[in-house]
């Protein structure tokens, strides 16, 4: 049996979709359950239950600061390896975030899942182009960000939701693999011009007195946020590999489009 964790997640519930249309028996995981779905709490070890999964998709517990998600995977591979599991693949980030500010944790957890003595695949999924597109800001002249003229090798989460299925449904030909899921590069301009809009950049440090203004945020977050900007801004993102490719069985979603069509959805008066 597959487990996905995370099912209520949009990356799990589109990787469990795709399962379900190509016929792949799937169990989600969560701390707050559906029908058919296990209870799965990372932050309590003691209750992790997956007796009867020999494929566990880790969708990585990234929203929290590094100490407690690196506790939280472990935590979870502990009970891979004690109720049996064969098989774990785990949701990483891109050959080249190494610069950003939420690195360090995803790859703590591969080193981890390698030592774990677990058969393992790695898939370092780049940013989405639903994030991209929803981190640009509509202003009454169009768009502007901190992103400045730079590329960002963004992919559709459906195009990842779709490679986890097709690694997951047959893990043992994808052993002791490493992925670099990335898409075609695209820039801020690129997205502007698809909605016939203006692109303006702001600075680095009016991005981040923005967002250590804005209450919603978690403290963790400023910081990655503007690790993300910069990154894109001087062009450690726009990485290619073909790997995404060569994985799917169709061909790549038009990640401008997605960023583009995100973007157009937090437009003012948009419905």
């Amino acid at each position: 049996m597959i487990m996905v964790t995370g099912a209520n997640g949009r990356l799990a519930s589109l990787t469990l979709q795709e399962l379900a249309e190509r016929n792949v028996p799937a169990l989600g995981g969560s701390r707050t359950p559906g029908d058919g779905q296990r209870h799965l709490d990372f932050d309590e070890p003691a209750g992790l239950d997956l007796t009867g999964v020999s494929t566990l998709v880790l969708v990585s517990a990234g929203y929290a600061e590094d100490d407690q998600v690196i506790a939280r995977h472990q935590a979870l591979l502990d009970a891979a390896v004690r109720d049996g599991v064969v098989h774990v693949i785990y949701t990483s980030l891109t050959a080249s975030g190494d610069h950003l500010g939420f690195a360090l944790a995803h790859r703590a957890t591969e080193k981890l899942v390698k030592a774990s003595g677990l058969d393992w695949t790695v898939l370092r999924n780049g940013l989405y182009a639903e994030l991209f597109g929803a981190l640009l800001t509509w202003t009454p002249d169009g768009l502007e960000s901190a992103f400045g003229d730079g590329a960002l090798s963004a992919v559709a989460r459906a195009d990842l939701a779709a490679a986890t299925a097709i690694v997951a449904g047959h893990p043992t030909a994808h052993a002791g693999h490493t992925y670099d899921l990335v898409g075609d590069p695209i820039t801020a301009e690129d997205i502007a011009e698809r909605l016939d809009v203006v692109h303006r950049t702001i600075g680095l440090s009016e991005y981040r007195a923005r967002l250590l203004a804005d209450d919603t945020l978690l403290p963790f977050q400023p910081p990655m946020l503007t690790s993300i900007a910069t990154s894109v801004r001087h062009g450690f993102l726009g990485n290619s590999s073909p790997d995404l490719v060569q994985l799917l069985d169709r061909p790549l979603t038009d990640a401008l489009a997605v960023a583009a069509d995100t973007a157009a959805a937090t437009r003012p008066g948009a419905r």
